[in-house]
């Protein structure tokens, strides 16, 4: 079994062996479709994708110590870090494993440019050996003593960030199985802070139970510590703090989670500590931001372009539109992926276009929050496009009974 999958929680492994196929098969496509050889990949989450390895991802994410080429053929060439091969066992790949080398100051200090010649020389000589005179070569992510050696030496990079967001945006059945057990771990999560949830203690206190429930699930780490109470939920991006919880205050958090399999939940909910009835004003705000969720969900169907569901949004009232969630909605696998999808008020300076199609998961967001505001609520919902709109894949309620 691969390190990767270190807690099977009952998924069968004839839907992680359809996974794993699926989604080097999504990257072989992207590569045969820019007529590319092979893409060289740093970034653990595409390698993840590609290959089912992990390897102290956090870490590996700041440090580029793993890289792995695949090539269109189905052919992996990994350079895996000191002692690790141990995480491709088990995976029915046809790889070749090589020791890395990383030339960042840490690793190489002043010898970084010497070693990164080393580095490019070897990634030349593997491509003359597996892709003949095709000198294209896409990659996610590379600094620039590794992008000038092989431009130097006659290879014309492409943007593999693009290609790998691409191949990752469509879900099979079996990845959405994974995707539901990230789910169900981070529901458990978000239950246990229910339960735990009471007047005097700290907001780091609370979110601590959601990292418990994932790592004794499987699960992997948490992107972010969106988590805030009182006047710290408006505005919004407020990461957990020592502050005490309040009766009667506001507490807003966003999961970011990424579970077991690999796969993010990103669920945000809103709730009222203690055991008091929200006041007027909070009962408004989460009213909002409810329809702002729901009515946007609606509005979902496979064909629809980026901008036409940007101009059909539900409209955000004047006293909420300065403190708007940054996009409407974006899409979610592994962690945040392609799309993300810029307001009607923000398409001219950060959208772009594109078409929704089924398969694709995306979290539809909201934060409503008045400019000068003292609170505000926090709601996202993460969905599955299907063929006649989308399907939410979480049953984690919503403070109905305050609409």
């Amino acid at each position: 079994m691969s390190a990767s999958i270190a807690v099977n929680n009952g998924v069968e492994d004839s839907v992680l062996r359809e996974v794993r196929a699926y989604r080097l098969a999504r990257v072989q496509e992207q590569l045969h479709k820019h007529d590319c050889p092979a893409i060289l990949l740093y970034d653990p989450v595409n390698i993840r994708y590609a290959t089912d390895t992990s390897n102290m991802q956090v870490w590996a994410g700041r440090n580029p110590t793993r890289y792995v080429l695949v090539f269109a053929d189905g052919r992996i060439v990994a350079w895996e870090f000191h002692s690790s091969e141990h995480v491709w066992d088990g995976l029915d790949l046809n790889v070749e494993l090589r020791g890395a080398l990383s030339w960042t100051f840490f690793n190489a200090g002043h010898e970084a440019q010497r070693r990164a010649g080393t580095w490019g020389a070897e990634i030349v000589d593997v491509l003359r050996q597996h892709a003949g005179d095709n000198r294209r070569l896409a990659v996610d992510r590379l600094d620039p003593f590794g992008a000038a050696y092989l431009e130097k030496h006659g290879i014309a990079l492409l943007d593999g960030q693009a290609l790998m967001e691409t191949a990752r945006m469509i879900k099979s059945p079996g990845e959405l199985v994974l995707v539901g057990e990230s789910l169900r771990t981070a529901e458990k999560g978000i239950e246990r802070m229910r339960r735990e949830l009471r007047p005097g203690m700290t907001e780091n206190e609370l979110w601590a139970h959601l990292h418990f429930e994932n790592i004794k699930h499987g699960g992997e780490w948490i992107e972010t510590r969106l988590l805030a109470s009182g006047d710290r939920t408006n505005p919004w991006m407020h990461e957990c703090s020592s502050r005490v919880l309040q009766k009667g205050d506001l507490l807003a958090f966003d999961t970011d989670m990424v579970g077991p399999y690999g796969y993010c939940s990103d669920i945000s909910r809103t709730w009222l500590v203690g055991d008091s009835r929200p006041s007027d004003e909070q009962r408004k705000l989460y009213e909002l931001a409810y329809s702002q969720v729901h009515y946007n969900m609606d509005l979902l169907r496979p064909g629809m372009t980026f901008k036409e569901f940007a101009d059909r949004a539900w409209t955000i009232p004047d006293q909420y539109i300065k403190n708007r969630y940054c996009c409407l909605a974006h899409g979610i696998g592994m962690v945040d992926e392609y799309p993300s999808i810029a307001h009607q008020a923000d398409w001219d300076s950060a959208g772009y276009d594109g078409r929704f199609e089924a398969g694709m998961t995306v979290c539809v967001e909201s934060y409503i929050g008045a400019e000068g505001g003292t609170q505000g609520v926090k709601l996202e919902q993460q969905v599955v496009i299907g063929e006649a709109g989308c399907v939410s894949l979480t049953g984690c309620g919503f403070e109905t009974d305050w609409l």
